[in-house]
């Protein structure tokens, strides 16, 4: 029989392989967004742009890093822009998003309504990247966060968990792989398709009344897979596959949250559908 240090070595391969296609690159290092541009608590919501937007980092991210090119993109545009770190582990800095996903939900429970009373708006948008697209819908469902929400956009969102290219499905083969992954990093294991939280999440329906739910994928993802199990089934709903709008777009899963000026100016049209503009190759210049 193979040792166990053998026999975990495709494990660790995995879950380092995830990392490094999440995580952003050109890493801040910092915990707190600049507040000259986001996490301005004195921003007051235009009329044009009444409700502030929360910004929900992937996993492996944190509320600077994954939003070094979006938050400023919605902030030269008018909104009040806001972004929390969610899922920290003990002794583990800067590569958040890694705790249970229903404590997680707790987290940005509590953000919701301190973004809420700072800025004096009944109701918040919120644009999520990976997990942070999909970890919103626990709020939403389970505590009374539609009541507080008007859009959720999805960046490449894990709405219905991940098969990550086929390699989870050969956890079963190392025994104790799955148990490992669930004690160490829970929020990963919370995204492996078929899981309890998975279940729990979906099961009823995807999406809740009053919600308007917008998912942008791309068909290069390489985290999130298969890509089409992102979309979501319900009314206020609309699924948008990047390539459908610009056929040269080739982010990937990292890239269509970090970098993607295509991407944003979908989310933008979401958040502001009656001025909304067509979405093309040449959103990349807006």
């Amino acid at each position: 029989m193979l040792p166990w240090r053998r026999l975990l070595r495709p494990l660790a391969v995995l879950t380092l392989t995830a990392a490094a296609l999440v995580a952003p690159t050109g890493a801040a290092q910092a915990t707190t967004a600049p507040s000259s541009g986001w996490n301005n608590w004195s921003c007051k919501p235009s009329a044009a742009h009444p409700r502030p937007v929360v910004l929900v980092h992937g996993t492996f991210g944190n509320s600077v890093d994954n939003w070094l090119g979006l938050a400023p993109y919605l902030v030269h545009r008018g909104y009040c822009v806001y972004s929390l770190d969610y899922g920290q582990l003990p002794g583990v800095p800067f590569f958040n998003g890694l705790g249970p996903i229903d404590k997680s939900a707790g987290q940005l429970d509590v953000f919701v309504d301190k973004v809420l009373a700072a800025t004096g708006s009944a109701e918040t948008d919120i644009i999520g990247h990976s997990q942070g697209g999909m970890m919103p819908r626990y709020y939403l469902k389970f505590l009374g966060g539609a009541d507080k929400v008007n859009n959720l956009v999805g960046l490449a969102p894990s709405n219905h968990g991940t098969t990550l290219l086929g390699f989870t499905k050969l956890l079963p083969f190392f025994p104790g792989a799955e148990d490992l992954i669930s004690t160490a990093t829970p929020g990963l294991a919370d995204q492996i398709a078929g899981s309890p939280f998975q279940q729990k999440l979906n099961e009823g329906g995807d999406t809740v009344p009053g919600v308007k739910y917008t998912v942008i994928a791309t068909k290069y993802d390489e985290v999130v897979t298969p890509y089409r199990t992102q979309f979501l089934d319900g009314p206020n709903v609309r699924n948008v596959v990047l390539q459908d709008l610009c056929v040269l777009d080739f982010s990937e899963h990292a890239g269509i949250g970090i970098t993607d000026r295509i991407a944003w100016h979908e989310a933008l049209n979401a958040l502001d559908p009656a001025h909304a503009e067509p979405t093309t190759c040449a959103s990349v210049f807006d």
